[in-house]
């Protein structure tokens, strides 16, 4: 199919009266949504003591939220393509707002990751349309390319500011300003659900059915999978001991996180055989078929799991290990904030000018630098202004770089009425490679924690220090491992991404068919 067999509303964007506000609601939800991937993170500590949840379960809160939201990604994609964007979107915001009033009220552990697990289902109902409707608000060209740097940028940006936030609020009361965390997105939640009416432009119904035994065989698996790789980091109770107070992780050998695991990829492989075999697939494999496309997904992959290693590992390195309060720690990340915006600006700005192969492969490099250099932090010897904050600036600078590329790749050559799957399959990778590279990465840091903390205690079982530094040890090698993980990503893009910013300049001729 070629565009001139396209209708002509579906060959370019219409003219919208107030795009400009229509842009400020879609990137407020994205902020929304994206914010809460951190804003918990700070608060980590004080919801684990007033919910008594165990530590090695803490990671749930994040991971909960980002399972959920990746695995139903697709999901809330095709339903934007079948039921309307705009109505899709405004059900996401209303029942994102619901989950948060249910978290911020939750009164155990269960109906915290409840309200996480449908929190991320809101997440899943209006990102994905969220970023289809720009595809289909703003022309292909300069208008499209601000739009969307606007919108990468708040991927960061409100990662940043979830830390900020999510320290002030809880440093306003440790024992109930965690619940604050999520009830503020009760608002903005609802806020948006009563602008998109009037501000965001409908769009067509198309035929179609859902893929229901997709759905549950794509999240089921991945939340096996995720829940298998935790376990092996999680504390057999059995074995604390007075000799052994801390315990010992059940380890990768242990039966039930093994056959999570294998649940995990057998339930994956059976959703790819669906998916090549069903009449409306929810993940249509033919848009892997673009090898552009797929270098994208890839590296929107792994990027976003380096990033929600920094923020979850420093976040509580930085209170653990160097003393800080939540809101000096939230603070501490705001210059990730500014160096976002300048890195998605200049990647606006030049990619009409520069292939995406430079632009994205020389934010992945600085991004993996970035990392490494968390890595090379010494116990009791951090300075924030030397160790951290240079890194932290760089690491937003190289997302930057890669994020507005990377977005602008993977959504090309998709038709408008396939744009939702298109950047349903762009955020699922984000979200589901950040939740799978935070649980592998936790498990390397649970790995070294546990051997370092065993060699310190044998040494002077009574030191006072020795938990601080078993976790930066732990910390640090998740670091390390994480600046190799998006170095690969990084070779990934130089050796085979090889399309020209003049091709993103414009729709793509052939009207590519996803579904």
């Amino acid at each position: 199919m070629t565009a001139s067999d396209l209708p002509e509303k579906e060959q370019a964007a219409p003219a919208v009266k107030h795009a400009g506000w229509a842009l400020v609601l879609i990137c407020v939800a994205q902020l929304m949504v994206v914010l809460d991937s951190t804003i918990a993170n700070i608060a980590l500590p004080y919801i684990g003591t007033d919910l008594s949840i165990d530590p090695s379960n803490l990671s749930w809160v994040v991971t909960g939220y980002a399972l959920a939201f990746g695995g139903l990604l697709l999901l809330g994609g095709r339903l934007g393509d079948l039921y309307g964007r705009r109505r899709v979107f405004m059900a996401g915001v209303a029942l994102f707002a619901i989950a948060s009033a249910l978290g911020g009220v939750a009164q155990n552990e269960a109906m915290l990751l409840g309200s996480r697990g449908l929190q991320g289902l809101g997440a899943a109902l209006a990102s994905p349309t969220a970023l289809a409707l720009i595809t289909t608000t703003f022309p292909a060209g300069p208008a499209r390319n601000r739009a969307f740097s606007v919108f990468a940028a708040m991927s960061g940006i409100g990662a940043a500011i979830g830390l900020v936030l999510g320290g002030w609020l809880t440093d306003l009361d440790p024992g109930w300003g965690w619940r604050l965390t999520f009830l503020i997105n009760v608002p903005i939640g609802l806020a948006a659900a009563y602008f998109a009416p009037r501000l965001l432009p409908d769009t067509d119904h198309h035929a179609g059915t859902l893929d229901l035994p997709g759905a549950v065989l794509g999240t089921g698996g991945l939340l096996a999978l995720v829940y298998g790789i935790t376990r092996t980091s999680n504390v057999d109770p059995d074995t604390v001991t007075a000799a052994n107070p801390h315990g010992t992780s059940y380890g990768w050998g242990d039966p039930l996180a093994v056959t999570a695991m294998v649940i995990g990829v057998v339930a994956l492989i059976a959703f790819v055989l669906i998916e090549t075999r069903i009449k409306h697939p929810l993940m249509p494999l033919s848009i892997f078929a673009s090898r552009t496309r797929a270098v994208a997904f890839v590296a929107m992959m792994v990027t976003p799991a380096a990033m929600f290693a920094m923020f979850f590992f420093l976040s509580l390195y930085v209170q653990n290990i160097m003393g800080y309060s939540p809101l000096k720690t939230g603070f501490a990340f705001l210059p990730f904030a500014v160096g976002m915006v300048f890195g998605a600006t200049l990647s606006s700005k030049l990619a009409s000018k520069v292939d995406p192969r430079f632009l994205a492969g020389t934010g992945t490099i600085l991004a993996g630098f970035a990392l490494f250099s968390f890595s090379r932090l010494e116990f009791g010897q951090e300075s924030y202004w030397t160790d951290i904050a240079p890194f932290v600036v760089l690491m937003s600078l190289g997302m930057g770089l890669t994020f507005v590329p990377m977005t602008l790749t993977a959504v090309h050559g998709v038709r408008t009425q396939d744009a939702g799957i298109g950047s349903g399959v762009l955020n699922t990778m984000q979200q589901v490679g950040g939740a799978l590279g935070l649980a592998t990465l936790s498990a390397v840091a649970s790995h070294y924690t546990t051997e370092k903390l065993g060699g310190l205690m044998a040494d002077n079982p009574n030191d006072p220090l020795n938990a601080g530094a078993a976790f930066a040890d732990g910390a640090t090698h998740a670091f390390l491992v994480g600046a190799f993980m998006i170095w690969g990503a990084s070779l990934i893009i130089w050796l085979l991404l090889n399309v020209k910013h003049t091709e993103l300049a414009g729709d793509a001729p052939e009207g590519v068919h996803v579904g």
